[in-house]
């Protein structure tokens, strides 16, 4: 794709200095940039590295002195990661619709969208609604019922469950799973993890009369605000009853799991192999990072940020940062760790102690 410095400017909503009627075929870092490239250096760091590039035209940090930098254009951004969303997208513009491909199946009580993009080897249920302009890349599948808004796109090999509803623009990635059924069972009477739980270790498990797994099944699908984006492999389970639902804006990486009856609020991230146990809850910009987990019937508040791998089995009120296992807030989880570092000398100085206190007097 070629644009002009200007046009890049214009699209990120910043100023463009020099010869703003250059063209550039593909954004590019400083040390790889050609000529034709837009080098991307929005930190001093790349200083020299664009300095030895031969790119003429680049996006340089604010205050930048890009003449003195060898260029014959730049553009300035306050805010390099804000800008690198605005850039990316520019670079990357939808594809023209392209119909509907022969092997597709689409039954007649189906109603699709105007400008469709249906892949090879999709599989629409019975009742399956899309809106305009979605696209569903090759082996996608929907449930019955399901529902997609305007602009969905699905990756290949996607797979959505019956009774799954999306807003505007949800993008699935390859091989995410939507409205599987929840992980639930029962048994006829109390099982080990609620015997375990009753006693808190206290009495050893014996086996059951009977241990037998029931199957609960999942009716409540799954519903999806606006913007919702899920990542590759991950898996957003059906509610039992009610659905599972994720709020507008709320973005999930690749390798998560969301239980079944989960409610996440809007604008949430949850990184990678980050999981929520059933019936959990999230308030709107909520943070989990890698492998951060929850316990099953907690609540997290708005504007929580739960540090990587950290281990959540009680509610969290708004506000808070929290880390560790079990998951603390951070002056707390702090004064723990620098405690745990004390106390191996600590030790050492007790057992010194220890040795210069005479011994008892054997007459005592």
């Amino acid at each position: 794709m070629t644009l002009t410095v200007a046009d890049i400017a214009k699209a990120l909503g910043t100023t463009a200095f020099g010869d703003t009627t250059l063209t550039v075929n593909r954004p590019a870092e400083p040390g790889d940039a050609r000529a034709d490239d837009l080098a991307l250096a929005m930190s001093p760091a790349y200083a020299d590295a664009l300095s030895a590039s031969k790119a003429r035209a680049a996006i340089v940090w604010d205050g930048a002195d890009w003449q003195a930098l060898g260029l014959q254009a730049a553009i300035t951004v306050p805010r390099a990661r804000l800008a690198m969303a605005a850039l990316t997208q520019t670079f990357d513009p939808a594809p023209a619709p392209t119909g509907i491909h022969p092997t597709a199946i689409i039954p007649d009580s189906c109603t699709v969208g105007a400008n469709p993009s249906i892949g090879p080897f999709v599989v629409l249920a019975e009742g399956v609604t899309l809106g305009d302009r979605c696209r569903l890349d090759a082996h996608v599948s929907i449930g019955p019922g399901s529902t997609l808004g305007d602009d969905c796109w699905l990756n290949a090999g996607s797979r959505v469950g019956r009774n799954c509803h999306f807003g505007h623009r949800v993008i699935l990635q390859p091989n995410a799973v939507v409205g599987a059924d929840g992980f639930s069972y029962v048994t006829r009477d109390l099982s080990n993890e609620e015997r375990a739980y009753q006693s808190m270790g206290r009495e050893p498990l014996t086996p059951p009369a009977d241990g037998k797994r029931h199957r609960i099944h999942s009716l409540g699908g799954v519903i999806f605000g606006d913007d919702v984006e899920l990542g590759a492999n991950s898996c957003v389970d059906a509610g039992t009853i009610r659905a599972t639902r994720v709020g507008r804006g709320t973005k999930i990486d690749n390798n998560v799991m969301v239980g079944h009856n989960c409610i996440i609020g809007e604008d949430c991230i949850l990184c990678g192999q980050a999981a929520m146990a059933g019936s959990g809850v999230l308030g709107d910009r909520v943070v989990m990072g890698g492998r951060a987990a929850t316990k099953d019937h907690i609540t997290v508040g708005n504007d929580v940020v739960m540090a990587a791998a950290s281990g959540l089995y009680v509610n969290v009120k708004d506000g808070s940062f929290i880390m560790g296992l079990p998951a603390m807030e951070l002056p707390a989880y702090r004064a723990r760790e620098k405690g745990l570092r004390r106390l191996p000398q600590m030790l050492k100085d007790i057992a010194a102690l220890q040795k210069r206190v005479p011994k008892d007097d054997a007459s005592d």
